[in-house]
């Protein structure tokens, strides 16, 4: 749809509905900037923040009875 076809549109509307389309034009337009606004976290911006310890593969001791 092009501008003109759009503008076209809105002048067969009546001004109460003109009104709404004004509104929502507005919604459009802050939600856009909310979306552009949420940033996406980079690759590796946790790195160094999470420590696994020495012995995290190892075997529990609580499930020993359930292996071989």
């Amino acid at each position: 749809m092009t501008d003109v076809q759009l503008y076209t549109k809105l002048n067969y509307l009546r001004p109460s509905l003109k009104s709404e389309v004004y509104d929502f034009i507005d919604f459009l337009l802050a939600k856009q900037n909310i979306e552009k606004k949420q940033n996406k976290p980079e690759f590796g911006c946790a790195k160094g923040r999470f420590k696994m310890s020495e012995d995290f593969d190892a075997p529990l001791d609580d499930l020993k009875e359930y292996m071989y």
